[in-house]
């Protein structure tokens, strides 16, 4: 069996159909077209989508964070549902990481749902501790989100995390038939 080709890339403006999609199938409808093109415009956004020609959905996840000072503060890590468990969200959550080293950004930052015990245990992995708490922070159910924070980014120690992530999460792909 061939191996299925994957890649993370920037967004452009042509994707955003796919996004918008994307989007609902996973948030039900988070940001609107608008939204995702203020930050396909904005220099201080960068918004990554993972893309597979050989699959029937083409972007099978996107992320997006914004540089503040510098932290790069994450704003969406969404893989679509019939693609979970398979590395995708670590391979997301890494580019995004490498990204954010290369920009010279020295922490991240995120909310979450208190309830996604997935996602917080992938953040978990790859460093990130709880700093706090925002009560009632989604409207949808009033649910708390807690606040995860990663610092170090442009420590040694951190650049040796990333590049045995790098090895972890190819290992991973290459054993579920993707490149």
């Amino acid at each position: 069996m061939s191996k299925l080709e994957l890649e993370i890339k920037h967004l452009t403006s042509a994707d955003l159909s796919a996004v918008l999609e994307l989007d609902q199938i996973c948030f039900g409808g988070l940001w609107t077209l608008q939204g995702y093109q203020r930050e396909l415009d904005s220099p201080n956004s960068d918004l990554l989508g993972l893309f597979s020609g050989g699959s029937v959905v083409r972007l099978l996840g996107i992320s997006c964070f914004w540089s503040i000072l510098d932290e790069a503060h994450i704003t969406i890590l969404a893989v679509h549902p019939q693609y979970h468990r398979q590395g995708f969200g670590q391979a997301l959550l890494y580019s995004v990481l490498k990204t954010a080293c290369k920009g010279g950004l020295e922490r991240a930052t995120l909310e979450v749902r208190a309830s996604n015990s997935a996602a917080i245990s992938l953040y978990q992995k790859f460093g990130f501790k709880i700093a706090g708490r925002r009560r009632r922070y989604y409207k949808d159910n009033d649910e708390d989100a807690l606040i995860l924070w990663l610092g170090d980014l442009q420590q040694p120690q951190f650049q040796k995390t990333l590049h045995d992530w790098d090895t972890i999460i190819n290992d991973r792909l290459t054993k579920a038939s993707w490149s």
